[in-house]
C-alpha cells in the first residue's frame, strides 16, 4: 500500500543557520519532491532557499539564539548548552510526529541526544547525517583530554550507535564510524545542485554591472562615455556593445574566488601570504601576471580580523573585495571565475568542503589546502591543484594566470584536460545522487 502525501512526515534539524546549511537544505527539497511534509527546524540568520520557502509541504520552525552573557568560559557554554536544549525541545514539541527525523552532526551536543530522546518517546526513526565529528571540532580550541571534549565524544558515539540510519559524506568517515563505534554509515556525497553550473558571457556581464553598484573594484577604469565608443555599459572586466553583444576586455584582471566561514579550521592568513607573494612577482618589470580581483564571499567571527588585516596592503596588482552575496549569485560568481581557493582543513580528517562541490558543479578548477581524505573529491593536476603552505598556493595561481587572459601551451592542455573531468563530475548532480543512496532507506521509515 503506497502512503497517502498526509502519512509522509518528516523533520530535519540544524541546530546552526539553516540558510548556510545547504546539505540540509538539499535534504529538503529532496524530500518535498517526493511528496513529504517536511519540517525544518534550526536558527534563520540566512535567508533559506527559496524553493523551500514557497514550497506549501515545507514548514521552517526557527530556535532563538541564547542572549549573550558576561560569564567565564565553561560557565558560558554550559548556559548556552541549557538554552539550547529547552529551546529545541519546545520547537519539536509543537510539530506533528514525523515518519523520521535527520539530524545534522556537528553540532551533537545537545542535539544529539535530544533528538535521539524524540524519536525514542514518538516512535519515529532517527537518520544521523554526519559531516564531521563534534568533539573534533571542540579539540580545536580546548585539549582532546578536556571534560567537554570528552564529553561530546562520549555523546557522539552513544547516540550515535542508537540512529537507525547514517549517512556520511566520505568513504573515509565511514570506515571511522564503523572502527570508532560501530556504526554503519551510507556514503553519500555531497553534489551540486542544477543551479551550480557554468554560465553565458552575458549573465558573467550581469552579475559584474550588479557587484559594480556596491563595490567599485568591478567599476571600469574609465568611466567615460561609453556611447561615443560603441559601447551600452562597462565593467572592469567586460563591455557590452551598442549592438547587444557583451565581450570581454582584453586588458581585464584575473578573478580568483574563495568562499570561507571565517573560522579557526580555515587559516585565511595562508591566502594572504600567497596574494603578498603574487603581488611581489607580478610588480616586476617583465611580469606577465596580470591584476589579480580577489573575491572572498561568507560570513564568520574571523572575518572583522582579516577585513581590517587586509585593508592594510598597499597592493598594486591585487584587491581584494569581501561581498555578501544573494543565494541566487553566489553560483554565478563561481561560474564568473578563474580560479577557486579552498582553505577548509577538516578538524576530524574525514570531511570534505562543499564549497569544492559548488565549484566543481560551475565548472571551476579549485587550488584546496591538503588533509586525510581529499582526495576524493580533488584530484592534483586532474580538476585543481592541492597546496601543503602559501608558497605553493601562490606558485599555482601564478602558474596558472602567467600570461593571462592568454595561456601557455601546458596550461592550456591541463585547462581542457580539467574542463573534460569537471564535466564527469557534473553528469551526476545532488537530486540523483541523494534517490540512489539515500531514497531506498528513508522510505523503509515509512509507516
Amino acid at each position: 500500500m503506497v502512503p497517502s502525501s498526509e502519512s509522509k512526515r518528516a523533520c530535519i534539524v540544524v541546530l546552526g543557520d539553516i540558510g548556510r546549511s545547504p546539505r540540509m537544505q538539499y535534504h529538503a527539497q529532496s524530500l518535498i519532491e517526493e511528496d513529504y511534509n517536511v519540517d525544518i527546524v534550526g536558527y534563520v540568520e540566512t535567508q533559506p532557499l527559496n524553493t523551500i520557502v514557497m514550497a506549501p509541504k515545507a514548514t521552517i520552525h526557527e530556535i532563538f539564539h541564547c542572549p549573550e552573557m558576561n560569564l567565564p568560559p565553561a560557565l558560558k557554554y554550559l548556559f548556552k548548552t541549557i538554552w539550547q536544549t529547552f529551546t529545541l525541545l519546545l520547537v519539536l514539541w509543537a510539530i506533528k510526529r514525523p515518519n523520521f527525523m535527520i539530524v545534522q552532526n556537528p553540532p551533537g551536543v545537545p542535539t544529539l541526544a535530544i533528538c535521539y530522546l524524540y524519536c525514542l518517546l514518538l516512535r519515529s526513526k532517527l537518520a544521523i547525517d554526519w559531516h564531521n565529528y563534534t568533539y573534533t571540532i571542540l579539540a580545536l580550541t580546548a585539549r582532546r583530554t578536556s571534560l567537554v571534549v570528552r564529553l561530546a565524544y562520549w555523546i557522539e558515539g552513544f547516540c550515535g550507535r542508537r540512529g537507525d540510519a547514517h549517512f556520511c559524506v566520505t568513504k573515509a568517515m565511514r570506515d571511522d564510524l564503523k572502527s570508532k563505534w560501530g556504526i554503519e554509515a551510507i556514503v553519500l556525497y555531497d553534489r551540486p545542485p542544477l543551479h551550480f553550473q557554468p554560465i553565458s558571457l552575458e549573465k558573467k556581464h550581469e552579475l559584474f554591472m550588479k557587484l559594480s553598484q556596491d563595490h567599485a573594484q568591478f567599476l571600469p577604469k574609465d568611466c567615460g562615455d561609453f556611447k561615443e565608443s560603441g559601447v551600452l555599459e562597462s565593467t572592469r572586466l567586460t563591455q557590452k556593445l551598442s549592438n547587444g553583444k557583451v565581450i570581454y576586455k582584453s586588458e581585464r584582471p584575473a578573478i580568483l574566488v574563495s568562499s570561507t566561514s571565517w573560522t579557526p579550521d580555515e587559516d585565511f592568513s595562508i591566502l594572504l601570504e600567497a596574494l603578498q607573494d603574487y603581488e611581489a612577482e607580478a610588480t616586476k618589470a617583465n611580469s606577465k601576471l596580470p591584476n589579480l580581483l580577489c573575491v572572498i564571499t561568507g560570513k564568520g567571527p574571523l572575518k572583522k580580523y582579516y577585513v581590517q588585516k587586509i585593508g592594510k596592503q598597499n597592493w598594486k596588482k591585487v584587491s581584494v573585495v569581501t561581498p555578501w552575496l544573494e543565494a541566487e549569485d553566489y553560483p554565478l560568481l563561481l561560474a564568473s571565475a578563474e580560479l577557486g581557493v579552498c582553505l577548509h582543513y577538516s578538524s576530524s580528517g574525514l570531511d570534505l568542503p562543499m564549497k569544492v562541490v559548488d565549484m566543481f558543479g560551475c565548472g571551476l578548477p579549485v587550488c584546496a589546502i591538503n588533509f586525510q581524505c581529499l582526495g576524493e573529491l580533488v584530484q592534483h593536476e586532474k580538476n585543481g591543484f592541492i597546496f601543503e603552505n602559501s608558497k605553493q598556493l601562490s606558485f599555482y595561481i601564478k602558474s596558472w594566470f602567467d600570461g593571462f587572459p592568454n595561456i601557455n601551451e601546458r596550461t592550456a592542455e591541463m585547462k581542457q584536460e580539467f574542463e573534460q573531468n569537471l564535466k564527469v563530475f557534473q553528469s551526476l548532480r545532488w537530486r540523483e545522487n541523494w534517490k540512489l543512496h539515500a531514497l531506498p532507506t528513508l522510505r523503509k521509515f515509512n509507516d
